[in-house]
């Protein structure tokens, strides 16, 4: 009868077998471990493991720390619905936040906020589905200005704001329930379409969604920028947060003259002499606003047609080639409060609508401030 194998019978596995690999170091390195004096270590080989050791130990405690740092780091994750050039996001962003989703359909701002935050947006809103949207702590947007159906009434007030921009954002807050939303918008929401566009609004998000909502006009004026902007801002909170006394900031008084952010006079950005002649200081139905280098004003509202030299909107300088011109980019960063190294990779006509299409940087990080108080922080 055959027998089993015997136990302990073969070649034996050696226990911690030591491998054989060479590394290259220089005269220098093999001198300075040659005149080490190592506890426990009589030759070269056993100094290099004894440094290679106490090196991986210190290696991975470090890794440990990095890791655990990371574990426990809690921000404010947000999305950034029609974004633009990311205004809001330059506003609302700091160290402890995050952007988890942003989304803008205009190819031209698309390539600004890439070249600023390192991120591509996503296309068209309508398009992506609200499941799809990653959770998120607060939704920001500047929704465009669109008139609602009046079968709300009827029908529920969702229903009634199908078909225009701010649905999405509704069907995004319903599915996802953030914490809190911050949107901006133009002062004209409030009365537009005779008043029912915001009273849809409202139903929409306090009735139906059940946030708590909060809602001022406020000035960029009041907030360190040289120009006279007022915009609405809407900010809501989820009812479990408990939110009862919300205060919008109030600003300063003070005020910031327009020559504190103009240049001497840059180069490109002249109007031509006939085009003054000819078209903006013909007629006397209006003529636009004209500045010097020591004006001490708060300027007219910087909008997206400025390209377009408009007599009764724009704002023109004093200055330049023919005597007259227009911001330059840096003075039109400036107006909106975004900084000096803001990057704009696309043409004038497209630099112009982005920062008058855009919002009042200082106004947005003023009203952060105070809805970060009362939001909870997540962990990553």
């Amino acid at each position: 009868m055959q027998g089993g194998i015997r136990e302990g019978a073969g070649r034996k596995v050696k226990q911690n077998k030591k491998l054989t690999k060479n590394i290259c170091l220089t005269p220098e390195k093999i001198a300075t471990i040659n005149s080490l004096t190592l506890r426990g270590c009589k030759n070269f080989s056993q100094k290099c493991n004894l440094l290679i050791t106490k090196g991986l130990s210190v290696i991975n405690k470090e890794t440990d720390l990095t890791l655990s740092n990371t574990s426990n780091k809690k921000s404010i994750k947000f999305i950034d619905l029609f974004a633009g050039i990311g205004g809001i996001r330059k506003g609302f962003e700091d160290k402890n936040t995050e952007c988890v989703f942003s989304s803008e359909w205009d190819k031209y701002a698309v390539q600004t906020y890439e070249a600023n935050y390192g991120e591509k947006p996503f296309g068209d809103i309508t398009k992506i589905h609200e499941k799809d949207i990653p959770d998120h702590d607060i939704l920001l947007a500047g929704f465009p200005c669109q008139p609602f159906s009046n079968i709300g009434k009827r029908e529920g007030f969702l229903h009634a704001t199908q078909g225009t921009l701010f649905f999405d954002v509704l069907r995004i807050l319903k599915e996802k329930r953030p914490q809190a939303f911050l949107l901006e918008n133009v002062k004209g929401l409030v009365t537009h379409d005779n008043g029912n566009t915001f009273k849809v609004i409202q139903k929409a998000l306090q009735d139906e969604l059940g946030y708590n909502i909060y809602f001022k006009i406020l000035d960029a004026q009041d907030f360190g920028l040289p120009q006279r902007r007022e915009r609405i801002i809407i900010v809501g909170f989820r009812p479990d947060l408990k939110v009862t006394n919300f205060e919008f900031p109030k600003g300063s008084k003070k005020r910031v003259p327009i020559k504190n952010i103009l240049e001497d006079n840059p180069i490109g950005y002249s109007i031509s002499e006939h085009l003054q002649k000819s078209y903006l200081f013909k007629k006397d139905d209006g003529k636009p606003q004209v500045i010097t280098k020591d004006s001490t004003i708060q300027v007219n509202t910087l909008v997206a047609s400025y390209h377009k030299i408009q007599r009764l909107t724009g704002t023109f300088i004093k200055d330049g080639e023919t005597g007259l011109r227009l911001y330059s980019q840096l003075e039109a960063k400036r107006l909106m409060g975004f900084p000096d190294d803001f990057i704009v990779p696309v043409s004038r006509t497209q630099m112009y609508r982005q920062f008058g299409n855009s919002v009042a940087v200082p106004v947005i990080k003023a009203v952060a401030k105070e809805v970060k108080k009362y939001l909870k922080y997540t962990k990553n």
